[in-house]
């Protein structure tokens, strides 16, 4: 014969206690001694906590990945349109139809496009990211205590697109222009 056992428990633990009590072949002894079982056994079966902590790190991984890739993706259209708006002049008000209907055409293109990139299943984002890293890994880093700005560990930039001393960009080397077409 099994020892009784009386407990004083929460409400909300009665009243839950008593639902799962209520299913088909189960009842409230049956369930308070596996929970006190699992609960005071200390070999119990940590192969599931260690699946679901595995699984808690991958999601991590994969949610600090898409955290960067939307920080990069930000930044990329913040300083695309304001490239653009800095560069684009007002148009006078009778060029301002015709330039509205190919605004509308040229953005038909572009979500078509995105369409194509995103069932293909291509990653733009990821692959820039990875060019980038592989061609400069010290890009995105910078030095702290002097408070430069990124990329500031390399003062040799033979890349750099700031203007010269005459106000013009500097001419990129054949090397330069095909990796800029290719991005």
């Amino acid at each position: 014969m099994k020892p009784k056992l009386s407990a004083y428990v929460s409400d909300s633990v009665a009243e839950r206690l008593e639902l799962a009590a209520k299913r088909p072949g189960a009842n409230k002894s049956a369930i308070v001694d596996a929970a006190l079982d699992r609960f005071l056994n200390p070999e119990r079966d940590t192969s599931g906590d260690a699946a679901l902590i595995r699984r808690l790190d991958r999601m991590s991984r994969q949610l600090e990945r898409a955290d960067r890739d939307v920080s990069v993706l930000a930044e990329t259209i913040a300083l695309f349109i304001r490239y653009y708006l800095t560069i684009t002049p007002p148009l006078p008000s009778q060029d301002q139809d015709a330039a509205r209907a190919l605004g509308r055409e040229r953005f038909e293109m572009f979500v078509a496009q995105v369409g194509k990139r995103v069932a293909s299943g291509g990653r733009l984002v990821a692959d820039v990211m990875d060019r980038v890293s592989a061609s400069k890994p010290d890009l995105f880093m910078r030095n702290l205590e002097e408070g430069a700005p990124l990329g500031a560990a390399q003062t040799a930039d033979t890349g750099s697109r700031a203007p010269n001393a005459t106000g013009e960009p500097p001419e990129r080397s054949p090397a330069g222009r095909e990796e800029v077409g290719n991005v």
